[in-house]
């Protein structure tokens, strides 16, 4: 670790790095910057930085406070945005004052559901589909919610400030070595897509951590402002984060997912998992559309996902099998969005599907009708159940949930629902401009 470190060391000085960002998230995915000058490099790299843990969401008490960031230096990065210097960041594990992990770290939440699928012999996979909006500013320089275009899915304008965002994003992404796939306009006004090459999850998590902040500054640059709101446009589609995901051989030359001889190319394995996520789904929900915000776009008639079944080529369902074989076998789920925490997210949906692995739980048939045009009573007939209508049915199915807390870990299953009960309370009291425009001069 010694001669690690002293190569680290020696790297941030040939590069000439001015400031290091230690970096961490919350349990609602905000990242959090730690920013040390030069002289504080090697103290640093040798004993991590203290902070004060009660500041941060879901985190700590006042009396238990004291918490140490250490960096991995494996997540070494170079920014390539910022104005004052050049500037590298280490995304951080957190410890307890006697050394200890820290319970309440998400990093620490995913990396203990991996390595119980690396125990027996596998690897976990994703791909995220990232959505966001792009909106204009007031002349404060405020964010408003008027997109920054007006076009179309897959539309070009070359000279639209837009356009030059997401050419800025890819051209970030590329210095920082992220590999990105591909990036589009989305069906909404304003709403754009960015595509990372499919990765272990660790991997993918802090990767995303890092394209948020690269997101927000590309658009800064064009005086415009990113969210990731899921729905913050009435009438239009909201942003996803679709996730693809496979378990690979930690030699990354086997997919546990795939099996020629079935007639949809699914293993054992791969049906056994697809049917966990579908049977703890709602037990998950809150941690995979995690705002009041996300059940505005988990609605009928907006190609995002409402009811619980499976399928080859249908996209109204919950989990869709996309075309491709062996090593290109996956399945992907699309209830998630990018408001969330990537870290729990994927903790989730590996935990979810796991589950299925170990008891076998069964496959029902895939579902190829438009269940969005199917009513309740055929529905029922199908055997097709509802995800959770609103963040409130969300954490009442979150709550008491066995496995949730076995997947999180007590600390941030417990601090989890105390923060997501809260923002619900907070919603479920505020009297909206639409219930005024609704009630007030009728009743």
């Amino acid at each position: 670790m010694e001669d690690k470190i002293q190569t680290s060391l020696e790297r941030l000085r040939k590069e000439q790095i001015e400031f290091l960002y230690m970096q961490f998230t919350d349990i609602l995915g905000r990242v959090k910057t730690l920013t040390l000058p030069k002289n504080r490099f090697e103290d640093a790299l040798n004993e991590g930085v203290v902070f004060d843990g009660s500041s941060v969401a879901g985190y700590a008490q006042i009396e238990e406070s004291d918490m140490r960031a250490v960096p991995d230096l494996d997540t070494y990065a170079v920014y390539p945005y910022s104005s004052q210097g050049n500037a590298a960041r280490y995304l951080c594990n957190i410890y307890n004052p006697d050394g200890t992990r820290f319970p309440g770290d998400p990093r620490y939440v995913l990396e203990r559901n991996l390595k119980k699928v690396w125990d027996r012999g596998m690897e976990f996979y994703v791909g995220p589909e990232f959505e966001f909006f792009i909106f204009k500013k007031n002349e404060h320089g405020d964010p408003i919610p008027e997109p920054s275009d007006h076009s179309g899915y897959f539309d070009h304008t070359p000279n639209d400030r837009a356009a030059q965002v997401r050419l800025e994003i890819l051209t970030q992404l590329r210095v920082l070595g992220y590999e990105p796939e591909a990036a589009h306009h989305e069906v909404s006004f304003g709403q754009h897509e960015i595509d990372l090459r499919y990765s272990n999850a660790m991997l993918m998590a802090d990767r995303i951590t890092v394209l948020k902040s690269v997101i927000k500054n590309a658009a800064e640059n064009q005086n415009l402002f990113a969210s990731f709101m899921p729905k913050p446009l009435n009438g239009l589609n909201g942003s996803g984060m679709h996730i693809h995901q496979s378990l690979m051989g930690k030699d990354q030359k086997k997919n546990f997912f795939y099996d020629e001889k079935d007639k949809y190319g699914l293993s054992k394995l791969a049906k056994n998992y697809t049917a966990g996520i579908l049977k703890n789904i709602n037990q998950g929900s809150a941690i995979l559309a995690s705002t009041v915000n996300s059940y505005k776009r988990l609605i009928p008639g907006y190609e995002a996902p409402v009811y619980i079944s499976w399928a080859n080529k249908n996209r109204s369902a919950l989990i869709r099998v996309p075309a491709g074989v062996n090593m290109r076998k996956r399945i992907e789920l699309r209830c998630p969005d990018p408001a969330g925490n990537p870290y729990l997210q994927f903790a989730t949906v590996l935990g979810m599907g796991m589950d299925g692995v170990e008891n076998e739980y069964e496959l029902p048939e895939p579902t190829e009708k438009d269940i969005f045009h199917m009513d309740a009573e055929m529905r029922r007939k199908e055997g097709i159940e509802s995800m959770p209508e609103s963040l409130g049915e969300a954490i009442h199915h979150l709550k008491g949930s066995k496995l949730m807390e076995q997947i999180l870990g007590k600390h941030v299953y417990h601090n989890y629902l105390t923060v997501k009960q809260k923002e619900w309370d907070a919603f479920r009291s505020h009297v909206t401009e639409w219930e005024l425009n609704r009630y007030l001069g009728t009743l």
